[in-house]
């Protein structure tokens, strides 16, 4: 009779990462700068709908709270930056600030990812590195703050990791559908096309994968909970590889 022990079952690499455990909370707190004394707080605002305990248990509403701590941190910080700059002026880096795509880019300096606590489909589908996702929880976080020590904490974190641009050189403001549109018409080519390449999830969470096409380029790609959304990460996305940052610039050229 054969001895012969049965061959242990291959895990793969998606499945290992699913189940790797988070880091400890202290590790964001550290980079964070603001260590919580409700540490529920900061939890409820790493979790997702997909994995909320009840229907107050995730990071929305401490999301609303602190989409609203942050446009009040930002401009406060604006106002007292840019003595010289007019409301226009303000507005236009107000909007740069809060951005979803600045807020994204926040969390994940942060190393938010690790700490995300998402359903299972979730962690599948790359939940971890979503922008949306990300960009959400940033502003849990900084409403988490705000209940945890006020809002003097809450905007001690905002002007640490979101930095206005000196005077004279902020951006347009534009979203970057718009920039990536007024680049290509300044250079008289067809307006940028969006398709869709992949739609998954439930009807009542749908998510998007979206390509833009530009004529002479390669096309963008982002993703989103929304076409709008997703659409705007693939414009980003182009924008970024082709090093184009406001209408009219960028080092991308067509033949």
């Amino acid at each position: 009779m054969s001895t012969e022990a049965a061959p242990t079952p291959r895990v793969s690499a998606r499945s290992r990462r699913a189940h790797k455990p988070r880091p400890p909370l202290g590790e964001l707190e550290a980079t964070i700068g603001h260590t919580f004394a409700d540490k529920d707080l900061l939890s409820r605002a790493l979790t997702h709908t997909s994995k909320a305990a009840g229907r107050n248990g995730s990071y929305q509403r401490l999301e609303f709270l602190g989409d609203r701590v942050l446009g009040l941190a930002v401009a406060e910080g604006l106002y007292a930056a840019l003595p010289d700059a007019d409301e226009g002026d303000l507005s236009r880096q107000l909007a740069g600030l809060v951005r979803r795509e600045t807020c994204a880019a926040v969390a994940a300096n942060w190393g938010v990812g690790p700490h995300l606590i998402l359903g299972q489909g979730e962690v599948m589908g790359g939940g971890r590195r979503n922008q949306t996702i990300l960009a959400d929880v940033c502003e849990a976080i900084l409403g988490a703050v705000y209940l945890d020590a006020g809002f003097d904490a809450a905007r001690a974190i905002v002007e640490a990791h979101f930095r206005p641009a000196e005077p004279g050189t902020s951006p347009r403001g534009r979203d970057a559908k718009s920039t990536l549109q007024e680049w290509a018409m300044s250079r008289s080519l067809p307006i940028p096309a969006y398709d869709v390449v992949e739609r998954t999830g439930p009807d009542h969470a749908p998510h998007f994968r979206m390509a833009v096409q530009v004529e002479g380029l390669e096309p963008g790609f982002g993703e989103g909970t929304s076409k709008r959304v997703a659409e705007q990460a693939a414009a980003a996305d182009l924008l970024a590889r082709e090093g184009i940052s406001a209408a009219g610039d960028g080092a991308a050229e067509t033949t």
